[in-house]
């Protein structure tokens, strides 16, 4: 359990762009990927909110076979292109690797949603489905699939814990390398959500934004003025492997995975506790199994998700967990602009903790314009800053009370 696990790819696609240096330079620039619906019209299908974070530009030919498209759900194709990038960057794919000791796990929040929609009206309007309806909809398709095309033997699976889902399948495949069950993990979450059942779905039940007029001021985490999150869609994966592993390939080596935490709620289905009382123990779960302190870290990337409750949930719980250095941290929340990719958020926002370790600077929190007395901590309102970060928090937390907590550092011998 001694192995020190290392980041060494990274790949995503993003309401801000779909490759690591685009997604990056849109976060420090504070801009926002949010914009009107397009995949359908939802005024024809009655429902009120009319805004999401949506991927632009994505051309699935440049990372998949166009044959093999047609029998994959978006987010499939999101999970596919995104370990292209990540397997590329590492140079897993020039490396001699034992495959039989390289394993993905990459989960989904909701999985093959549209394909399931479409299957099911097709069946009670046609009588048929698609043979590749089931493949399509399961939520393990996209970790099987990113194995089978290269190759990959080990340990194969999938998480899914909602809105912590990538962070739980981060942590998991670090323990899977600590354990010694493999050298090499590919790791991350996607999500493909925005379609007319889902948005419905948490529209009912008043969890999103209808900021409508402003579509790019709507994700506003810790604002007075907040009232929903908006919905994203994309992935994130990563390539992490013990420091041995990477070192023998030659490798460049990005940053260093600590430790994390797990925890639960126990308190209500969609609602965070008040108190935050999940979350800290989550977070000190993960100080723990770094073996840091409160006041060794520097950066929180939160949760964060623009909600009336979860947002004060987080603060108190960040509190609870840090005490007085909570005051201290530098907080953000990815969110503000790219919306919440539910299964993806923790991958894509792990993206940016490691980019802050690298570069030195912290993305903003934009929209925050009248920041919630209840909220009073330092959430680097608007625009970016240059600060020393060597040690990262992210968290991620999901609807049933999943909790999850990720420590980042900085890579050095």
């Amino acid at each position: 359990m001694n192995k020190r696990v290392v980041i060494t790819g990274m790949g995503i696609i993003s309401p801000l762009g779909n490759n690591i240096n685009e997604y990056w330079e849109n976060l420090i620039n504070g801009k926002s990927g949010v914009g009107y619906i397009t995949k359908f019209n939802p005024e024809e299908k009655g429902i009120s909110v009319k805004i999401a974070a949506e991927v632009k530009n994505f051309n699935p030919e440049e990372y998949i076979d166009k044959k093999e498209i047609r029998r994959m759900d978006l987010f499939s194709q999101y999970a596919m292109a995104a370990a292209s990038q990540a397997i590329k960057q590492a140079g897993l794919e020039e490396s001699n690797v034992d495959k039989e000791r390289v394993g993905v796990m990459v989960g989904s929040g909701i999985g093959g949603i549209q394909s399931f929609q479409e299957n099911a009206i097709n069946f009670h309007t046609k009588g048929r489905v698609s043979p590749f309806f089931i493949p399509m909809v399961i939520t393990d398709m996209a970790a099987g699939l990113i194995s089978i095309k290269y190759g990959f033997m080990g340990p194969n699976l999938s998480i899914s814990t909602a809105c912590a889902t990538s962070n739980h399948s981060i942590l998991e495949a670090y323990y899977a390398i600590k354990r010694g069950d493999v050298d090499i993990m590919i790791t991350g979450g996607a999500e493909a959500a925005i379609m007319d059942l889902a948005i419905s779905g948490f529209s009912v039940a008043q969890a999103l934004s209808r900021r409508n007029d402003e579509p790019t001021k709507a994700s506003r985490p810790w604002d007075k003025n907040r009232d929903g999150f908006v919905m994203g869609e994309g992935a994130g994966i990563f390539v992490i492997e013990s420091e041995e592993s990477a070192k023998k390939r030659g490798a460049k080596i990005l940053a260093e995975i600590l430790g994390g935490g797990m925890s639960a709620d126990a308190y209500h289905m969609t609602a965070p506790h008040p108190e935050g009382k999940g979350a800290a123990l989550c977070m000190t779960a993960a100080l723990k199994s770094a073996g840091l302190k409160p006041e060794d870290i520097q950066y929180v990337n939160a949760h964060g998700t623009s909600t009336e409750l979860g947002d004060i949930a987080e603060t108190n719980a960040i509190k609870v967990a840090f005490g007085k250095h909570a005051y201290s941290l530098k907080v953000n929340s990815t969110k503000s602009m790219i919306g919440h990719l539910l299964g993806a958020a923790g991958a894509a926002e792990a993206v940016a903790c490691v980019m802050t370790l690298i570069t030195g600077k912290v993305h903003p929190t934009i929209n925050l314009d009248e920041q919630d007395p209840a909220c009073d901590l330092d959430y680097v309102p608007n625009k970016a800053i240059d600060y020393d970060v060597k040690y990262a928090l992210s968290n991620g937390f999901g609807f049933g009370g999943h909790n999850c907590s990720l420590v980042f550092g900085r890579y050095s011998d």
